[in-house]
């Protein structure tokens, strides 16, 4: 049995190179991000498992692959680029890799969020420009902050927040209790917060969760982050909604489509922060997400 990391940043790769063990099972890195799902047939060969960072992995693809048992999928976003359920029923079992960035995307988050309550990049953007453009910012000390979702990310958000001395709003899809956090129903998280920040898992309960009648029930003039999944809005209403001032200001590290295309309506627009889906890139996330990708092959080998 071997692996292969079909598509290995050449940061991913070396901190693969460092973690491994000699007594892991053989796993060839192919250092190339950039590969196509096309070419994943022939870049696995007879490989019993496959670790993915960011690669589509069609199902029609899949079936291609003769040797493949187990996707170890770099994160907890799968479904956004294979369907489990169709994998699962070829008898390839997709594991996932939770907490290993945590605070890397929490310290993301706030950065987003001060970032647009301040219009830092557009007063950068003007500035590069030759302007001298100059903008009053939200003054967040005392603000609201709602967390829709509180898993680990949440968690450590509404940390850094309580430390900004803002009040911390959450709804969760299960019960929790946690010492400085409100957990309201959602329509009074909307309603009440100046900034909304996105923590969920994206599946068939969630997608499109932040709806259009949602984001119109939202408090004006509110700030919309998202480090999760672009998949939890309505991409076209939140558009609207910063065309007509409803927002004040999205800031977004994740998209429908990645990379973002050129000339994209968010690209356009004045009200927006956007990041590269780096929100969990750090030294210390990566070298958490390589030694449970490496877990995972150990457990597989072991049978568990």
């Amino acid at each position: 049995m071997h692996a292969v990391f079909v598509d290995a940043s050449e940061t991913l790769a070396l901190v693969m190179e460092q973690q491994a063990r000699a007594d892991d099972l053989p796993i060839v890195i192919h250092r190339d991000p950039d590969v196509s799902p096309g070419d994943l047939p022939t870049v696995l060969g007879d490989a019993a498992i496959a670790i993915i960072d960011h690669t589509y992995l069609p199902t029609a693809i899949a079936k291609q692959c003769a040797g493949l048992k187990h996707v170890v999928f770099l994160g907890t976003g799968a479904r956004s680029y294979m369907n489990i359920e169709e994998l699962g029923e070829l008898g390839i079992s997709v594991h996932l890799i939770r907490g290993y960035g945590d605070t890397a995307v929490a310290e993301a988050t706030i950065a987003l969020m001060w970032a647009a309550a301040r219009n830092l990049a557009l007063m950068d953007r003007e500035m590069r420009a030759g302007q001298w453009l100059r903008e009053d910012g939200m003054q967040l000390t005392g603000k609201t902050l709602g967390l829709i979702g509180f898993g680990g990310i949440g968690a450590e958000v509404a940390r850094i927040a309580h430390g900004s001395g803002m009040q911390v709003l959450a709804w969760n899809r299960t019960p929790k209790t946690v010492a400085g956090v409100n957990f309201v129903d959602i329509d009074t998280l909307l309603r009440e917060s100046h900034v909304v920040s996105l923590h969920l898992l994206l599946d068939d309960a969630t997608r499109g969760f932040l709806s259009r009648e949602r984001i119109a029930a939202m408090r004006p003039g509110a700030i919309l982050v998202n480090t999760a999944r672009a998949g939890l809005t309505d991409e076209a209403a939140m558009i609207d909604a910063l065309r007509a001032g409803h927002l004040r200001h999205a800031a977004l590290d994740v998209f429908d489509i990645e990379p973002l295309p050129a000339g994209h309506p968010l690209t356009t627009l004045p009200n927006v922060t956007l990041s590269a889906h780096s929100a969990f890139r750090t030294p210390e996330a990566s070298e958490n997400l390589i030694e449970a990708a490496l877990v995972h092959c150990r457990r597989i080998v072991a049978g568990d």
